[in-house]
């Protein structure tokens, strides 16, 4: 049996095993693989392993040997889900192996913004504290996020997580969720996304892509925020237009955004977002934490173990 990984670099860049595959079958990792090599690279194997590398209806119509797709990530939209299913392919995820990192990662930008301490570490470096005639200096608002507004879209894993965390900051909650209010953690209270507009102080995104949720935050939701509120996304980049982001961030409607996802992933060098002192990227790495890709590479193991024993788990496609 051949398995096939075909952007390994990603999950694994040289500090993780991808060994215990050989037990299953034989085994070749590509780092990446561009698309038009995507059918070549793949052959005749029966096991393929994609995280980016997109396998739609077409390439899948002329891999007749596939029978199994396994996805290094939670999201599952490189693969055409409905294609696989008419074609026999069962095709699997890795869930919740990245919701702690995620998490922190929110945390990191909110507070990065809040207590500007990159701003202050890059000045220190250059000698400013020690010109400075007092113990201390000052020269941003230093807001204190306990008794905030924190607005969260999506109460999954990942955001109930932010939604955990933001309540042991003192922060107030409120969230735009399918749950019923009554299932809902104490201190969390249900909204919609007008109301998480109006209240939120902090708007955080942690919802899938959807076409109901594709470019939710725009020029019209964005004049509805809170002026000089802060935006975080580290849901996906296509949850926001980032020209109307870039142009609230300007005029001062929008305070902050802070971000680990782009609508287009290696991002265009003149996106305007660059050009902005108060837009915070960082290049999706929120869920690249060693332990999380530990993780990642454990239930991908899991995953084709179980589909080679007959009794796959995590399928996508069913």
């Amino acid at each position: 049996m051949k398995i096939v990984i075909l952007d390994g670099y990603g999950a694994n860049p040289g500090d993780l095993s991808w060994e215990p595959f050989k037990e299953l079958g034989e085994l070749v990792v590509y780092p990446r693989t561009p698309q038009e090599c995507v059918v070549e690279r793949i052959g005749n194997a029966e096991i393929v392993l994609t995280n980016k590398a997109i396998l739609g209806k077409e390439k899948l119509s002329k891999l007749p040997n596939v029978k199994y797709i396994g996805i290094l990530a939670t999201g599952y939209n490189t693969v055409d889900i409905d294609a696989a299913r008419q074609l026999g392919i069962v095709v699997t995820n890795i869930p919740s192996y990245s919701t702690d990192s995620v998490a922190q990662m929110t945390f990191a930008h909110i507070l990065n913004i809040t207590n500007r301490v990159d701003h202050y570490a890059r000045l220190n470096r250059d000698g400013r504290w020690s010109r400075s005639s007092d113990f201390c200096y000052l020269d941003t608002p230093l807001p204190e996020i306990a008794g905030k507004n924190i607005g969260i879209v999506g109460l999954g894993h990942i955001g109930s997580k932010v939604a955990s965390i933001a309540l042991d900051f003192g922060m107030d909650v409120f969230a735009m969720t399918s749950r019923n209010s009554a299932d809902l953690p104490e201190g969390i209270q249900k909204t919609t996304l007008e109301g998480l507009l109006g209240v939120s102080d902090i708007l955080s995104l942690h919802c899938p892509l959807t076409d109901t949720t594709r470019e939710m935050i725009n020029k019209d939701t964005l004049s509805k925020m809170r002026h000089g509120a802060i935006l975080i996304n580290t849901g996906r980049g296509q949850l926001v237009n980032e020209y109307d982001v870039a142009e609230a961030l300007k005029n001062g409607q929008l305070g902050a955004y802070g971000a680990d996802v782009m609508c287009q992933e290696p991002p265009a060098e003149n996106n305007p977002l660059f050009k902005l002192p108060n837009a915070y990227i960082t290049p999706h790495i929120a869920w690249a934490t060693y332990e999380a890709r530990m993780r990642l590479v454990d239930i991908a193991f899991a995953n084709v173990k179980a589909y080679v024993e007959g009794h796959p788990i995590n399928v996508v496609n069913l």
